[in-house]
């Protein structure tokens, strides 16, 4: 089978250095180290569907071809951007012909749903094994049925380490790098312009060491200076891509959950500015609604929602009224973590215990011999009770009087509290 990465010495940088072995790979090591899944898949021969999810330029698209590479598989790519289901289809035609076929759809939340159902029954049945890359949370952007027959894998902004081992190698191995002798004076200009990005980094270092002109010695001499002349941009710029992107993000999270609408604010100013998807800051609120105020003012969660449906229905530049509205809703609003902590609790008890058996008064009984076993018959209607209430045992017995949920200290939890309290008197401790 032909190399998958035949490559002209006139490409760009970083298509001369896209890695031809799976050991010359950077970063993801939590995915390809010893004990990285991918790596113990690889061992095994073998690959299930897989949704690979991160930044730009981390190295979703190498990762596919040395996947395909490692075991001697048919490869397949297609482009969400100009492929149809005529082109899927096709695709599928020819791995038919060709058992174990890897198809590689770039971008693959650009698909509509009609082009991710025409995939469907291929993946199902293994006429191909799919690797798909996106930048956009699978979990909104790939129809139910596709990412339920798929592994999801998220993919990190590389590291600084990691990128300053990509500049080194590519300054000493490259064909036509290593013929020019550079000296990397600083570095933080060009690693904080790439933004995690390896083809961006590569891309301006390839311009950087062409355009600066060598010294009296005849060395390049790469500076901050030099990669913002070349570049032709400050280094505060928002980069969507980027690692600011993570960094406004979570500045913008923790100034709505401090009770800061101004910070708030500003930080939603640097996302719009800078091109951000309004569908991403919206899913954000959506989950900062449960997790930081929660039942405080269940009404967030509402707000939230409506804000993310109106985001998705109008864009920009409108949208940004509706965000702006949410935002300052959100950080004014009361706050609590209850119910977060409470379900982390639960889940923690789940993981660490097991699952205990339910009480058989709660227990289904749609058989003659479970109701003879019992099921069923000693639970109490709540509805029968005053005030639609009555006092029972819904915990497995080895959980009994367990509580997870603890109402935080705000009015309108202050009421749950005191509703609890009510019910269940010293049962929970409320």
């Amino acid at each position: 089978m032909a190399s998958l990465f035949d490559t002209p010495h006139t490409a760009p940088l970083a298509e001369r250095r896209r890695p031809r072995r799976l050991a010359d790979y950077a970063g993801q090591a939590h995915l390809l180290g010893e004990q990285g899944v991918l790596r113990r898949y690889l061992a095994a021969g073998r690959l299930p569907s897989l949704i690979l999810w991160g930044p730009p330029g981390v190295g979703k698209t190498t990762l596919a071809l040395l996947l395909a590479e490692e075991l001697k598989r048919p490869f397949a790519m297609l482009s969400a951007i100009n492929a149809g289901v005529k082109d899927v289809r096709e695709v599928i035609d020819r791995a038919r012909k060709q058992a174990g076929t890897i198809l590689f759809i770039d971008e693959i939340h650009r698909f509509s749903k009609a082009q991710q159902d025409a995939l469907l029954g291929a993946v199902e049945n293994g006429t191909v094994t799919l690797i798909g890359a996106t930048t956009e949370n699978p979990s909104f952007e790939v129809i139910p049925a596709l990412l339920s027959r798929c592994q999801v894998y998220t993919l990190e902004a590389l590291s600084a380490d990691t990128l300053r081992n990509i500049v080194r190698r590519a300054l000493a191995e490259d064909e036509v790098l290593r013929k020019i002798p550079v000296d990397v004076i600083e570095d933080h200009a060009l690693l904080a312009l790439s933004g995690g990005d390896a083809r961006k980094l590569l891309g301006l270092l390839e311009l950087v060491v062409e355009s600066t002109p060598p010294n009296a010695a005849g060395r390049v001499q790469l500076t901050d200076e030099a990669v913002q002349r070349t570049a032709q941009r400050p280094l505060a710029r928002y980069d969507k891509g980027g690692e600011m992107h993570y960094d406004v993000i979570s500045a913008f999270i923790k100034s709505i959950r401090g009770s800061d609408p101004n910070a708030a604010l500003y930080y939603l100013a640097v996302m719009l500015e800078g091109g951000e998807d309004v569908k991403f800051i919206a899913r954000r609120l959506l989950i900062l609604a449960s997790e930081d105020i929660g039942n405080a003012n269940p009404n967030a969660l509402l707000l939230a929602q409506s804000c993310f449906q109106a985001c998705t229905v109008i864009g920009l530049p409108e949208s940004d009224l509706i965000l702006s509205q949410t935002v300052i809703y959100l950080a004014t609003s009361p706050k609590s973590n209850a119910a977060y902590t409470a379900i982390r609790a639960a889940q923690a008890q789940v993981r660490q215990h097991g699952v205990h058996p339910v009480p058989v008064p709660l227990r289904n009984a749609p058989t003659k011999l479970l109701k003879e076993l019992g099921y069923g018959q000693a639970y109490q209607y709540s509805h029968n009770g005053p005030g639609n209430f009555a006092y029972q045992e819904f915990m497995p017995e080895a959980l009994s009087g367990t509580r997870f949920y603890d109402p935080g200290d705000n009015p309108a939890e202050a009421k749950i509290r005191e509703r609890l309290r009510q019910w269940w008197q010293e049962k929970y401790s409320y």
